[in-house]
C-alpha cells in the first residue's frame, strides 16, 4: 500500500480504487485505524487518543475525537 504521509510517527497510507467511503489507512505503534477523508472520523480500527486527534484534524475536521 503507498504511504503517502508520515508524521508524528502516524504513517498514512491509501490505496488508489479502494473500497467506499473515501478513506486512509493510519497506522501508529501497531494500531491501525480507517479513517474517512471528507470528516477524520475513524470507520474501522482505533488509535491512541492523541493520535486520533491529530489524524481527525489532518483529514480537515478539526474537530477533537
Amino acid at each position: 500500500m503507498p504511504t503517502i504521509a508520515i508524521f508524528n510517527g502516524i504513517i498514512i497510507q491509501m490505496f488508489f480504487e479502494d473500497h467506499d467511503p473515501p478513506h486512509v489507512h493510519a497506522i501508529y505503534a501497531g494500531a491501525k485505524a480507517l479513517v474517512r477523508i471528507s470528516d477524520g472520523t475513524i470507520i474501522r480500527g482505533a488509535l491512541p487518543r492523541t493520535q486520533a486527534n491529530l489524524e481527525n484534524a489532518g483529514c480537515g475536521s478539526g474537530k477533537p475525537n
